[in-house]
């Protein structure tokens, strides 16, 4: 029998954090930050710009706006984002991820 030990609790920061570490790995996509003063708010937080979470009991939820290379099918590549998202925050937290809501916001022409 394993004797539980205390309480762990991992902030949304970090769990934001872990998931702008899975973004970058998604070569079509990049995190969108909020503006002037929602990245002001975000540095001061600690948070990750363009990502918010939000969690109920041990369950979280993560929304987060990003920008897609242009000539990228943005279904695939969205998808692709939630999948090693998912896989990244469930795997280094143990946390079960309910949803992760992506809002294409621009789409980027170089």
């Amino acid at each position: 029998m394993v004797e539980k030990l205390g309480e762990v609790r991992v902030a949304d920061q970090v769990i934001a954090v872990i998931a702008g570490v899975a973004v970058e790995e998604v070569l079509e996509v990049s995190v969108r930050s909020g503006g002037l003063y929602q990245d002001l708010a975000k540095k001061f937080n600690g948070g990750s710009k363009g990502i918010s979470i939000s969690m109920v009991d041990d369950r979280v939820t993560i929304d987060m706006r990003v920008t897609v290379r242009y000539g990228t099918p943005i279904h695939h590549v969205c998808q692709t984002l939630q999948e090693r998202v998912k896989e990244a925050v469930e795997h280094l937290t143990g946390l079960l991820v309910d949803a992760i809501n992506v809002r294409v916001e621009a789409v980027e022409v170089k």
